[in-house]
């Protein structure tokens, strides 16, 4: 039935676009700040950059670090050739830290694949799905975003809108297969750049994830959902899971000069390479003091004493709950040693600005800096 209507639908949402889009998005525009033609490209680098980090963070937050990083690294040369620490600091505060490693490593490898004085940038599906951390739905978004080409995309926004429209009766991560379908049936071939966006604006101004404004959509005649009488009900969504929970014990460690020591994260993981005050889990029956001093002993093969609370922090990823107790401390004995990092400093606390850290130590540093000042 969708697919029958799909040239009334794609009318109706561009339509509505024309009027109510977010037409200001700077990536989607040219140089000059006026809208491109039909089949006009626009910089890839802009996109690809854009795409990658709106794949886990909101266009809001997004783009002021879209901002720096583009006028810190403009071109795919100075990005392959950036200091790996200057790209996370760029990053800081976004999350996935390994996004912004798969970028670098990308840019080297669209080098790499390059001819001298050849355009770098694929045009196909299968040429930015070889790129580091790149999937159907970024790839679509780029191809279509930077090249106009008729590629479907089915990000978090797509899923619902198009849930809702055929009121699906399973959550999207089960029924991907005809949600891409769905998705490539309704592409305008003709304006996969200006379809795509919309697509993506209704979900993100209309088709909300509460409170649904029907009564402004173009589909709702069309909408499956809306017939139904509850819109909100879609998607439908799977039975939250319990996370796990753990307990961290941080140690803000002092010498006798006044700094404090970090260290910095084996690559591995989502803040690998980042920076980070030491600390580990606490063990089942184990004060947080002994598990500060354990692990910094462990870690580190130093001695410290470990002195008052500082913070405490809980902070939620996707796979698990985190609560660091976060405690001075002061530097005993054993010169540091990096035994499950992959290098350790003394800083200033004035050049702690100049390490790029996890959103949770960003807390960690602003009491430090508040407790100083008090004291």
């Amino acid at each position: 039935m969708v697919a029958e209507n799909a040239p009334d639908l794609r009318a109706a949402l561009l339509d509505w676009w024309e009027e109510h889009g977010r037409h200001w998005i700077p990536w989607k525009l040219r140089a000059d700040g006026s809208q491109p033609e039909p089949g006009e490209p626009l910089c890839a680098l802009s996109t690809w950059i854009v795409e990658v980090m709106l794949q886990q963070t909101q266009l809001q937050v997004v783009l002021p670090y879209w901002r720096r990083w583009m006028q810190a690294l403009p071109s795919l040369e100075a990005l392959a050739a950036a200091e790996e620490q200057q790209v996370l600091l760029l990053w800081q505060g976004l999350g996935y830290y390994a996004r912004a490693r798969r970028l670098q490593q990308g840019a080297r490898q669209l080098l790499e694949q390059a001819s001298e004085g050849a355009d770098p940038w694929p045009r196909s599906l299968e040429g930015w799905l070889a790129l580091p951390g790149i999937g159907r739905s970024t790839a679509g978004s780029i191809l279509s975003s930077a090249f106009d080409l008729p590629f479907a995309i089915l990000d978090g926004n797509v899923k619902r809108v198009l849930a809702r429209l055929i009121a699906s009766p399973r959550p999207p991560a089960r029924e991907l297969a005809g949600l891409w379908r769905l998705s490539e049936q309704l592409l305008d071939p003709q304006r996969p750049r200006a379809f795509n966006q919309a697509l993506m604006d209704l979900g993100a101004t209309v088709c909300t994830p509460r409170n649904p404004a029907c009564g402004t959509c173009p589909w709702q005649g069309h909408c499956a959902a809306y017939a139904a009488g509850t819109p909100a009900d879609y998607p439908v969504k799977d039975a939250p899971r319990e996370l796990p929970f753990q307990v961290i014990g941080v140690g803000v460690v002092f010498n006798e000069r006044g700094q404090v020591l970090i260290d910095q994260r084996l690559e591995e993981g989502l803040l690998g390479g980042l920076w980070e005050f030491p600390g580990g889990k606490q063990e089942e029956g184990e004060a947080i003091e002994a598990t500060i001093a354990r692990e910094l002993r462990e870690e580190l093969a130093i001695e410290v004493s470990v002195g008052e609370a500082l913070i405490r922090v809980d902070h939620a990823y996707s796979h698990k709950r985190l609560r660091f107790e976060v405690h001075c401390c002061r530097w005993l004995s054993g010169e540091p040693q990096a035994l499950a990092c992959q290098q350790w400093r003394w800083v200033d606390l004035a050049d702690l600005g100049n390490y790029p850290f996890p959103a949770a130590n960003a807390r960690i540093i602003a009491a430090l800096q508040q407790h100083l000042a008090a004291a």
